[in-house]
Protein backbone atom coordinates (compact mmCIF):
# COMPACT_ATOMS: atom_id res chain seq x y z
CA UNK A 1 0.00 0.00 0.00
CA UNK A 2 1.53 3.30 -1.06
CA UNK A 3 1.47 6.46 1.04
CA UNK A 4 0.53 4.72 4.25
CA UNK A 5 -0.66 6.86 7.12
CA UNK A 6 2.25 7.65 9.42
CA UNK A 7 1.81 6.33 12.96
CA UNK A 8 3.80 7.19 16.07
CA UNK A 9 3.62 4.71 18.96
CA UNK A 10 3.91 5.85 22.57
CA UNK A 11 4.70 2.87 24.78
CA UNK A 12 5.75 2.05 28.31
CA UNK A 13 7.40 -1.35 28.21
CA UNK A 14 7.34 -4.86 26.87
CA UNK A 15 3.51 -5.13 26.89
CA UNK A 16 3.57 -2.95 23.74
CA UNK A 17 6.53 -4.59 22.01
CA UNK A 18 4.56 -7.13 19.97
CA UNK A 19 2.38 -4.35 18.64
CA UNK A 20 5.49 -2.31 17.92
CA UNK A 21 7.07 -5.18 15.98
CA UNK A 22 3.91 -5.85 13.98
CA UNK A 23 3.34 -2.20 13.08
CA UNK A 24 6.99 -1.86 12.07
CA UNK A 25 6.86 -5.03 9.95
CA UNK A 26 3.80 -3.74 8.11
CA UNK A 27 5.55 -0.39 7.50
CA UNK A 28 3.08 1.69 9.52
CA UNK A 29 5.49 2.81 12.21
CA UNK A 30 7.00 6.26 11.76
CA UNK A 31 8.15 6.99 15.29
CA UNK A 32 8.47 5.33 18.70
CA UNK A 33 8.54 6.97 22.14
CA UNK A 34 9.00 5.15 25.41
CA UNK A 35 8.21 6.40 28.91
CA UNK A 36 10.16 5.28 32.00
CA UNK A 37 12.22 2.83 29.95
CA UNK A 38 15.33 1.29 31.46
CA UNK A 39 18.69 2.06 29.90
CA UNK A 40 18.92 -1.43 28.40
CA UNK A 41 15.44 -1.25 26.85
CA UNK A 42 16.00 2.29 25.59
CA UNK A 43 19.29 1.36 23.93
CA UNK A 44 17.76 -1.72 22.29
CA UNK A 45 14.74 0.20 21.00
CA UNK A 46 16.83 3.09 19.77
CA UNK A 47 19.14 0.76 17.85
CA UNK A 48 16.20 -1.12 16.30
CA UNK A 49 14.54 2.15 15.30
CA UNK A 50 17.75 3.48 13.79
CA UNK A 51 18.17 0.31 11.70
CA UNK A 52 14.60 0.65 10.41
CA UNK A 53 14.74 4.44 9.93
CA UNK A 54 12.09 5.03 12.59
CA UNK A 55 12.28 8.12 14.81
CA UNK A 56 12.93 7.39 18.49
CA UNK A 57 12.43 9.42 21.66
CA UNK A 58 12.73 8.59 25.35
CA UNK A 59 10.58 10.32 27.97
CA UNK A 60 12.13 9.16 31.27
CA UNK A 61 9.94 11.25 33.59
CA UNK A 62 6.97 13.62 33.72
CA UNK A 63 9.14 16.69 33.26
CA UNK A 64 10.42 15.38 29.94
CA UNK A 65 6.85 15.35 28.50
CA UNK A 66 7.33 19.08 27.84
CA UNK A 67 9.48 17.98 24.88
CA UNK A 68 6.72 15.87 23.29
CA UNK A 69 4.91 18.72 21.54
CA UNK A 70 8.02 19.73 19.61
CA UNK A 71 8.90 16.11 18.81
CA UNK A 72 5.45 15.35 17.38
CA UNK A 73 5.23 18.64 15.50
CA UNK A 74 8.56 17.90 13.84
CA UNK A 75 7.48 14.39 12.82
CA UNK A 76 3.99 15.39 11.63
CA UNK A 77 2.43 11.89 12.03
CA UNK A 78 -1.11 11.16 10.90
CA UNK A 79 -1.98 9.35 14.14
CA UNK A 80 -0.44 8.71 17.53
CA UNK A 81 -1.08 5.32 19.16
CA UNK A 82 -0.55 4.79 22.88
CA UNK A 83 -0.03 1.38 24.49
CA UNK A 84 0.81 1.34 28.22
CA UNK A 85 2.42 4.78 28.05
CA UNK A 86 2.84 5.77 31.72
CA UNK A 87 2.34 9.54 31.55
CA UNK A 88 -0.74 11.68 30.98
CA UNK A 89 -0.55 13.53 27.66
CA UNK A 90 -1.06 17.27 28.30
CA UNK A 91 -3.66 19.30 26.43
CA UNK A 92 -1.12 21.36 24.48
CA UNK A 93 0.19 18.10 22.96
CA UNK A 94 -3.31 16.76 22.27
CA UNK A 95 -4.04 19.98 20.38
CA UNK A 96 -1.85 18.62 17.58
CA UNK A 97 -5.05 17.27 16.10
CA UNK A 98 -8.58 16.24 17.06
CA UNK A 99 -9.03 12.46 17.10
CA UNK A 100 -5.37 11.89 16.33
CA UNK A 101 -4.43 10.23 19.64
CA UNK A 102 -5.72 6.68 20.15
CA UNK A 103 -5.12 4.65 23.30
CA UNK A 104 -5.26 0.85 23.57
CA UNK A 105 -6.29 0.13 27.16
CA UNK A 106 -5.90 -3.42 28.57
CA UNK A 107 -9.37 -3.51 30.10
CA UNK A 108 -13.03 -2.85 29.22
CA UNK A 109 -14.08 0.78 29.34
CA UNK A 110 -15.53 2.57 31.14
CA UNK A 111 -15.82 -0.05 33.92
CA UNK A 112 -12.10 -0.70 34.30
CA UNK A 113 -10.22 2.55 34.04
CA UNK A 114 -6.89 2.73 35.79
CA UNK A 115 -3.30 1.54 35.72
CA UNK A 116 -3.77 -2.20 36.36
CA UNK A 117 -7.09 -3.45 34.99
CA UNK A 118 -5.57 -6.92 34.47
CA UNK A 119 -5.24 -7.31 38.23
CA UNK A 120 -8.74 -5.96 38.85
CA UNK A 121 -10.63 -8.15 36.37
CA UNK A 122 -8.97 -11.27 37.79
CA UNK A 123 -9.57 -10.27 41.39
CA UNK A 124 -13.21 -9.50 40.57
CA UNK A 125 -13.65 -12.94 38.95
CA UNK A 126 -14.66 -11.58 35.56
CA UNK A 127 -15.10 -14.13 32.77
CA UNK A 128 -14.17 -11.60 30.09
CA UNK A 129 -11.97 -8.56 29.68
CA UNK A 130 -11.18 -6.43 26.61
CA UNK A 131 -8.81 -4.17 24.78
CA UNK A 132 -10.57 -0.82 25.15
CA UNK A 133 -9.74 1.40 22.17
CA UNK A 134 -10.54 5.07 22.64
CA UNK A 135 -9.59 8.57 21.62
CA UNK A 136 -7.46 10.32 24.21
CA UNK A 137 -8.28 13.46 26.14
CA UNK A 138 -6.52 15.22 29.02
CA UNK A 139 -7.71 12.61 31.57
CA UNK A 140 -6.66 9.00 31.86
CA UNK A 141 -8.96 6.54 30.04
CA UNK A 142 -11.86 9.00 29.59
CA UNK A 143 -11.94 9.78 25.87
CA UNK A 144 -14.66 8.62 23.48
CA UNK A 145 -14.72 4.86 22.92
CA UNK A 146 -14.05 3.47 19.46
CA UNK A 147 -14.70 -0.13 20.51
CA UNK A 148 -14.01 -2.73 23.19
CA UNK A 149 -12.43 -5.85 21.71
CA UNK A 150 -13.44 -8.76 24.03
CA UNK A 151 -10.96 -11.29 25.41
CA UNK A 152 -12.06 -14.38 27.33
CA UNK A 153 -10.56 -15.07 30.75
CA UNK A 154 -9.87 -18.74 31.43
CA UNK A 155 -10.36 -20.16 34.91
CA UNK A 156 -6.65 -20.86 35.30
CA UNK A 157 -5.47 -17.47 34.00
CA UNK A 158 -3.01 -15.58 36.18
CA UNK A 159 -1.85 -11.99 35.87
CA UNK A 160 1.08 -13.28 33.83
CA UNK A 161 -0.85 -15.46 31.40
CA UNK A 162 -3.57 -12.85 30.86
CA UNK A 163 -0.95 -10.15 30.27
CA UNK A 164 0.68 -12.25 27.54
CA UNK A 165 -2.73 -12.98 26.03
CA UNK A 166 -3.63 -9.28 25.98
CA UNK A 167 -0.22 -8.28 24.63
CA UNK A 168 -0.75 -10.63 21.69
CA UNK A 169 -4.27 -9.33 21.15
CA UNK A 170 -3.36 -5.64 21.35
CA UNK A 171 -0.79 -6.17 18.60
CA UNK A 172 -3.47 -7.46 16.25
CA UNK A 173 -6.00 -4.82 17.35
CA UNK A 174 -3.46 -2.03 16.74
CA UNK A 175 -2.66 -3.44 13.29
CA UNK A 176 -6.37 -3.67 12.45
CA UNK A 177 -6.82 -0.07 13.56
CA UNK A 178 -3.87 1.04 11.43
CA UNK A 179 -5.40 -0.69 8.41
CA UNK A 180 -8.80 0.87 9.14
CA UNK A 181 -7.25 4.33 9.25
CA UNK A 182 -5.95 3.96 5.70
CA UNK A 183 -9.50 4.22 4.38
CA UNK A 184 -11.65 5.85 7.09
CA UNK A 185 -12.28 9.56 6.87
CA UNK A 186 -14.08 9.44 10.23
CA UNK A 187 -13.85 6.81 12.96
CA UNK A 188 -17.17 6.00 14.69
CA UNK A 189 -16.99 6.61 18.44
CA UNK A 190 -19.23 7.35 21.39
CA UNK A 191 -18.89 9.02 24.82
CA UNK A 192 -18.20 6.84 27.83
CA UNK A 193 -21.12 6.29 30.20
CA UNK A 194 -20.01 7.93 33.44
CA UNK A 195 -22.68 6.00 35.36
CA UNK A 196 -20.78 2.80 34.58
CA UNK A 197 -17.31 4.27 34.97
CA UNK A 198 -14.86 3.29 37.71
CA UNK A 199 -11.22 4.24 38.06
CA UNK A 200 -9.00 1.76 39.91
CA UNK A 201 -5.91 3.17 41.57
CA UNK A 202 -2.73 1.11 41.72
CA UNK A 203 -3.30 -1.80 44.16
CA UNK A 204 -2.09 -1.32 47.71
CA UNK A 205 -1.13 -3.93 50.31
CA UNK A 206 -4.72 -4.07 51.54
CA UNK A 207 -5.83 -5.04 48.02
CA UNK A 208 -3.41 -7.99 47.81
CA UNK A 209 -3.93 -9.34 51.36
CA UNK A 210 -6.03 -12.46 51.91
CA UNK A 211 -8.80 -11.92 54.43
CA UNK A 212 -9.38 -15.53 55.46
CA UNK A 213 -12.37 -14.68 57.64
CA UNK A 214 -14.33 -12.82 54.97
CA UNK A 215 -13.17 -14.17 51.61
CA UNK A 216 -14.52 -17.44 50.25
CA UNK A 217 -12.41 -19.98 48.34
CA UNK A 218 -13.21 -18.52 44.92
CA UNK A 219 -12.25 -15.02 46.03
CA UNK A 220 -8.98 -16.25 47.51
CA UNK A 221 -8.00 -18.23 44.42
CA UNK A 222 -8.88 -15.27 42.18
CA UNK A 223 -6.71 -12.97 44.30
CA UNK A 224 -3.80 -15.43 44.20
CA UNK A 225 -4.01 -15.60 40.40
CA UNK A 226 -4.31 -11.82 40.15
CA UNK A 227 -1.08 -11.43 42.15
CA UNK A 228 0.97 -13.97 40.17
CA UNK A 229 3.61 -12.94 39.19
CA UNK A 230 3.54 -9.14 39.54
CA UNK A 231 3.22 -9.18 43.36
CA UNK A 232 4.96 -12.55 43.77
CA UNK A 233 1.70 -13.91 45.16
CA UNK A 234 -1.17 -12.89 47.44
CA UNK A 235 -0.12 -11.63 50.85
CA UNK A 236 -0.81 -13.42 54.13
CA UNK A 237 0.92 -14.17 57.44
CA UNK A 238 1.86 -17.47 59.03
CA UNK A 239 2.95 -17.77 62.67
CA UNK A 240 3.61 -14.04 62.74
CA UNK A 241 5.77 -14.02 59.61
CA UNK A 242 4.86 -12.51 56.25
CA UNK A 243 4.27 -14.92 53.39
CA UNK A 244 2.86 -14.94 49.88
CA UNK A 245 0.81 -17.65 48.20
CA UNK A 246 1.84 -17.93 44.57
CA UNK A 247 -0.12 -20.92 43.23
CA UNK A 248 -3.15 -22.79 44.56
CA UNK A 249 -6.20 -24.66 43.29
CA UNK A 250 -9.54 -26.01 44.46
CA UNK A 251 -9.68 -28.95 46.84
CA UNK A 252 -13.10 -30.58 46.60
CA UNK A 253 -13.47 -31.36 50.26
CA UNK A 254 -15.35 -29.61 53.07
CA UNK A 255 -13.43 -28.90 56.25
CA UNK A 256 -16.31 -29.22 58.73
CA UNK A 257 -16.22 -25.62 59.84
CA UNK A 258 -12.61 -25.33 60.90
CA UNK A 259 -11.37 -21.82 61.50
CA UNK A 260 -10.72 -20.10 58.13
CA UNK A 261 -7.01 -20.12 57.34
CA UNK A 262 -6.34 -23.36 59.24
CA UNK A 263 -4.03 -25.85 57.53
CA UNK A 264 -5.99 -29.09 57.34
CA UNK A 265 -3.68 -31.60 55.65
CA UNK A 266 -0.76 -32.39 53.40
CA UNK A 267 -2.03 -34.17 50.31
CA UNK A 268 -0.55 -36.97 48.24
CA UNK A 269 0.19 -34.35 45.58
CA UNK A 270 2.37 -32.54 48.15
CA UNK A 271 0.04 -29.57 48.45
CA UNK A 272 -1.26 -28.21 51.75
CA UNK A 273 -4.99 -27.73 52.12
CA UNK A 274 -6.38 -24.71 53.94
CA UNK A 275 -9.89 -24.03 55.27
CA UNK A 276 -11.87 -21.16 53.77
CA UNK A 277 -14.89 -19.29 55.09
CA UNK A 278 -17.34 -21.14 52.78
CA UNK A 279 -16.50 -24.56 54.29
CA UNK A 280 -14.33 -25.35 51.27
CA UNK A 281 -10.60 -25.89 51.04
CA UNK A 282 -7.91 -24.65 48.69
CA UNK A 283 -4.74 -26.63 47.97
CA UNK A 284 -1.59 -24.50 48.05
CA UNK A 285 1.27 -25.60 45.80
CA UNK A 286 3.84 -22.77 45.87
CA UNK A 287 4.58 -20.11 48.47
CA UNK A 288 7.11 -17.40 49.11
CA UNK A 289 8.56 -16.53 52.52
CA UNK A 290 11.53 -14.52 53.71
CA UNK A 291 13.60 -17.62 53.01
CA UNK A 292 12.59 -17.71 49.36
CA UNK A 293 10.14 -19.36 47.00
CA UNK A 294 9.32 -22.95 47.93
CA UNK A 295 6.90 -25.76 47.26
CA UNK A 296 4.21 -26.59 49.79
CA UNK A 297 6.15 -29.78 50.57
CA UNK A 298 9.29 -27.80 51.40
CA UNK A 299 7.21 -25.42 53.50
CA UNK A 300 5.58 -28.28 55.40
CA UNK A 301 9.00 -29.80 56.21
CA UNK A 302 10.13 -26.70 58.07
CA UNK A 303 7.65 -26.76 60.95
CA UNK A 304 4.69 -28.78 62.17
CA UNK A 305 2.13 -26.84 60.18
CA UNK A 306 -1.03 -28.98 60.61
CA UNK A 307 -3.55 -27.08 62.72
CA UNK A 308 -1.67 -23.77 62.45
CA UNK A 309 -3.34 -20.92 60.62
CA UNK A 310 -2.72 -18.34 57.97
CA UNK A 311 -3.96 -14.94 59.11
Amino acid sequence: MENKKKIVLLCGGKFAFKALQLLAYEKFLFGVAIGKGTEIINDALESACEENKIAFKSFPNKASISEMKTWINNLQPDYIFSISFPFLIPEDVLMYGKDKFINFHPGPLPRYRGVMPIFEVLKNQESETAIGVHFMNANFDEGNIIFNDPVLIEKEDTYGTLTVKLSNRVAQVALNMANMLQFASKIPNYPQDENEAYYYEKPQFSDTYINWKRMDSEEILSLINACNPWNNGADTTFMGEQAKIIAAKHCNKPHNNSRPGTIIAITEENTITVACSDNKQIAIAILSTDEGIMTAKQFSNKVNIIGNTFN
